[in-house]
């Protein structure tokens, strides 16, 4: 990344200001804006999301916000409310409260005398879902939006279920903020009410793991704040980004598609990051792509932005299976609309013994079946990369002995996709609850296997999510089975596989008890999205090299260490995936603080025992400043029966090695069809 400094203007930067909310609460608030905003008003960039602007995301808030603020911007950078330094407790994800919040920094941020009243807001995951979420509420102020690694639907398509399964990242997300909630405000800039802030957080947040649990199906939980209930109530331009390693990529091509507004899609190679800092690579010139899009929809100058196609997206090539890249090889590609009518269908039939037809071969039904081993999923990687691990699927064929896999002839030409590819599967199941997983990989002439992209589906799920009914075990059934988008290129010589599982764990949680499918082959189909190579067009796609302001300075105290395992203990037939994501110690200079950060995740299984399968995740936060030391530890474990949910969770809070507070949870769920 290319450092701008010094930048095009000069810039103060408040380090900490104070928003007012009507019911008595402040929020902490950083923000950077050019040295005369205040005679010259400028118009203001929002991000508003929990991760702690004071040292969390400090590096890359000085990255991207004084970047803008140099670029004629004023950028806010908000503490949601009980996070980081700003006052009150934070009890979920998206709360009302919480959006009207947002409305309220909205109208507080027009109202400055360095603000020309025209705002947009921008921000990855949590910051693109209240983007989203507070454009629906229309406040005036609210000009446009770039939303990153967001979705549209909370259940469908979110960290905690897919296609009506259970995601493991369900867990591993759910201790992610069981220890944010757990961490105090800074007491250089609360004061001496620090550690009343910190009791009342402690006491205060809950257990969100329970919260969502007692969620399993499409309800007005997840409606909430899930924008796809009413496409019309978002009312101002949005950029939706993502990248095909993240896993928040299917809802850019439902905002293409179903938005009323002027809005674009950008599609990467990249993991949970922005796009400025993506990895894989290659990384592009985010920030002034969105300069480009703040200069329209803000200023209301002419840039030529809304001339780019709707969707430009990064046509992957083959690649080797591996659990991290770190660029992958590819091109840039448009699409002047979505649905793109440019996307035609390539059909092929799932055969017995095992092949993939096309369409126009003459298929006869067969019948196969499976019951697939736990192990299925082992090494699948994570539902969400975020690229600080190696979280990437590995080679396919650790996972095909225990799957259906149908496979193509060797292609006489290169094939390239681009969407959503969809299995239609005709079906029956021996039991009331069942799950499929199904993956569309890329087989190399050396048999090497990389997984291209895949679905899930809770077959009581299979007429929707709302209200899913038992199977009638027996029952012919025909379903689809929609895999996530995906843009890539299957070489000429290689092979597309189809593969079939009954579990996919760690990433999805398995059915209560085993379970047989059959496949009726022949009636059962692949339909892909293909697209025709338009390079004259395509190659007009061109993207700046990335650059940035120059980050914060900080230096290593410990090192940290990144790590997946997978051990198979032969003597008590336990399986287990160790995740290793530990940041070790690092001290921020502004800031005068050492952080700690470790967090440990295991998923184990015992042979072929469905009561088997449990999640445990152990964080631990510190911070060290002068005599001020304070440390969390927080604990959380999923188990199962064919009946129940069981979670078992401990929170601990240390000031210097004295335990100054503790909490501890036994919780049993019913299962609801999962």
């Amino acid at each position: 990344m290319k450092i701008i400094d010094p930048l095009p203007r000069p810039i103060r930067e408040i380090e900490l200001a104070w928003i007012p909310i009507s019911d008595g609460i402040h929020l902490a608030a950083r923000i950077w804006m050019p040295e005369d905003a205040e005679s010259a008003p400028v118009p203001a960039i929002l991000e508003f999301i929990p991760y702690r602007r004071r040292d969390n995301t400090r590096v890359r808030d000085d990255i991207m916000h004084p970047w803008f603020a140099g670029n004629g911007y004023a950028c806010v950078r908000v503490d949601i409310r009980g996070s980081g330094d700003s006052e009150g407790v934070l009890e979920d994800e998206y709360l009302q409260r919480e959006l009207d919040d947002g409305v309220e920094i909205i109208r507080w941020i027009a109202q400055q005398d360095w603000c020309d009243g025209n705002i947009g807001m921008i921000g990855i995951s949590w910051g693109g879902f209240n983007g989203l979420q507070i454009a629906a509420l229309r406040p005036p102020e609210l000009k446009a939006v770039v939303s990153v690694a967001s979705t549209d639907d909370r259940y469908a398509d979110d960290v905690h279920h897919m296609g009506g399964c259970l995601l493991g990242d369900n867990l591993s997300w759910a201790s992610t903020m069981f220890a944010f909630n757990s961490l105090p405000p800074d007491p250089e800039m609360v004061g001496e009410r620090w550690r009343e802030m910190w009791f009342q957080r402690l006491r205060g947040s809950g257990l969100w793991l329970e919260k969502w649990l007692r969620h399993q199906r499409r309800d007005d939980y997840w409606q909430h704040g899930s924008v796809c209930e009413d496409w019309g109530a978002i009312q101002c331009p949005v950029m939706a980004v993502s990248g095909w390693a993240d896993g928040y990529t299917n809802a850019v091509f439902r905002l293409l598609a179903n938005l009323q507004v002027p809005r674009l899609g950008l599609v990467g190679p990249w993991s949970h990051k922005y796009p400025h800092q993506g990895v894989p690579g290659p990384a592009i010139g985010f920030l002034q792509e969105c300069k480009r899009w703040w200069d329209q929809w803000l200023k209301g100058e002419e840039t030529g932005i809304m001339g780019e196609p709707m969707l430009r997206a990064w046509m992957q090539e083959h690649q080797p299976p591996t659990t991290f890249y770190q660029e992958r090889p590819g091109r840039w590609v448009g699409e002047p609309q979505w649905p793109s009518p440019n996307i035609g269908e390539r059909i092929l039939t799932l055969a017995s013994p095992g092949t993939l037809e096309p369409q126009e071969s003459e298929v006869g039904e067969a019948v196969m079946t499976i019951q697939s081993p736990l192990s299925v999923g082992l090494f699948a990687g994570k539902w969400c990369s975020y690229a600080a691990t190696p979280d990437l699927p590995h080679d396919q064929r650790e996972e095909d002995g225990g799957a259906l896999v149908f496979d193509s002839t060797q292609l006489d030409g290169p094939l390239e996709i681009l969407g959503s590819p969809v299995v239609e599967l005709e079906l029956a199941a021996d039991r009331p609850v069942a799950m499929v997983a199904v993956r569309l990989s890329d087989v190399a002439p050396d048999d090497k296997v990389t997984r291209v992209t895949y679905g899930l589906l809770n077959l009581t799920h299979r007429d929707g999510s709302a209200e899913p009914t038992p199977l009638e075990p027996g029952k012919r059934y025909r379903v689809k089975v929609i895999l996530n988008d995906i843009g890539h290129v299957f070489p000429d010589g290689n092979r597309l596989r189809v593969s079939i599982s009954t579990s996919y764990f760690p990433l999805a949680w398995p059915a209560p008890v085993p379970v047989r499918l059959t496949i009726f082959t022949g009636t059962s189909r692949l339909v892909l999205p293909e697209r025709p190579r338009r390079d004259t067009e395509d190659s007009e796609i061109v993207f700046l090299p990335p650059e940035g302001a120059r980050p914060l300075a900080t230096r290593t105290v410990q090192a940290g260490q990144h790590k997946w395992r997978v051990v198979r203990d032969l003597e008590t037939d336990v399986s287990t995936l160790e995740v290793i994501n530990d940041d070790g110690v690092i001290y921020i200079e502004p800031v005068g603080v050492e952080m700690q950060r470790k967090a440990l995740e295991w998923y184990s299984y015992r042979g072929y025992d469905y009561s088997s399968p449990q999640g445990e995740t152990l964080w631990e936060w510190g911070y060290r400043r002068n005599n001020w030391e304070v440390r969390t530890v927080t604990r959380t474990v999923l188990e199962s029966t064919p009946s129940h949910f069981n979670i078992h969770a401990q929170l601990d809070a240390y000031e210097g090695q004295k335990r100054v507070f503790s909490e501890n949870w036994d919780v049993e769920i019913p299962r609801d069809l999962v």
